[in-house]
């Protein structure tokens, strides 16, 4: 069973900047991608970023790019999510994801797996 465990979530005051982590473990088919998707409350979850594992292509959603670095590290299988300048509008669940193909990389049904998030709260 795959398992992603997301880290580095907290409370941050608007302009400041957090880092999210996730680890991927107990899995062995091959990785087209991991992203980082978000839910705000009362909203449905929107994709945010994800990397293409084999050659490091990174795509961004309108509303994070510039400010939202994703990176990997293939020793430990993880990824990562440097946030900066950060608003309180991007308040929200964040969620790591796996994907074993290509496809519409903001579509959230193509993720397979899924970790169990973790928050951040920017005020203003």
């Amino acid at each position: 069973q795959v398992q992603l465990v997301e880290s580095g979530g907290g409370f941050v005051e608007a302009g400041g900047s957090l880092r999210l982590s996730c680890a991927a473990s107990d899995y062995t088919f091959s990785t087209y991608g991991m992203g980082w998707f978000r839910q705000a409350p009362g909203k449905e979850r929107e994709w945010v970023a994800t990397m293409i594992w084999s050659d490091g292509s990174t795509y961004y959603a309108d509303s994070v790019k510039g400010r939202f670095t994703i990176s990997k590290d293939n020793a430990k299988n993880a990824v990562y999510l440097q946030m900066n300048s950060l608003k309180p509008e991007d308040t929200a669940v964040y969620y790591c994801a796996v994907r074993r193909y290509s496809g519409g990389l903001w579509r959230r049904d193509e993720y397979e797996y899924w970790g169990k998030g973790t928050l951040v709260t920017v005020s203003s």
